[in-house]
């Protein structure tokens, strides 16, 4: 089941994250971003009342009118990896970015498998931001002409917090 992520999940979505990445980095930005009030929405997969998988969706601020957002972090159990629980997580965060009225969304993450949501470099060839340039820096339209022309957007602070 994809549900929208509450209070009392944090501290099993934090060890999923850690666990996930191999690391604290990333379950430390989870929080960094919720404290901070940057988070438009996050979901969990749960399967029989654990938590499999989890994904953050953050604002941007973008130097034209309307909502961006990116992508980061999505993560999921090692045991569960491959079993296909972070493609619905991506699936039904797509969707729900479209309901919450966003144009687009970046992610910096593996070509290949992002791709495979729409997601592109070419997308994001005309976006600046910290992380241009990289292979792994993706952008997806969710409303046409999102990224058609030169958009410029700002991180959450929490993104450059080490």
């Amino acid at each position: 089941m994809i549900r929208y992520a509450r209070l009392a999940d944090h501290a099993a979505i934090a060890q999923v994250v850690a666990a996930a990445f191999e690391r604290q980095d990333e379950a430390d930005l989870v929080s960094r971003l919720r404290a901070e009030e940057d988070t438009l929405f996050e979901l969990v997969a749960e399967d029989d009342g654990a938590i499999d998988g989890h994904i953050l969706f953050s604002r941007l601020w973008a130097d034209r009118s309307g909502l961006y957002g990116v992508l980061a972090p999505l993560a999921v159990r090692p045991d569960r990896q491959g079993a296909g629980v972070g493609s619905r997580l991506v699936r039904s965060g797509l969707e729900y970015a479209r309901e919450f009225g966003c144009h687009g969304l970046l992610v910096l993450g593996d070509p290949a498998y992002y791709g495979r949501f729409g997601f592109s470099a070419e997308a994001a060839s005309q976006v600046k931001a910290p992380f241009r340039g990289l292979p792994a820096f993706q952008a997806l339209a969710l409303e046409d002409g999102a990224f058609a022309s030169a958009l410029s957007v700002a991180y959450p602070d929490a993104f450059g917090a080490s």
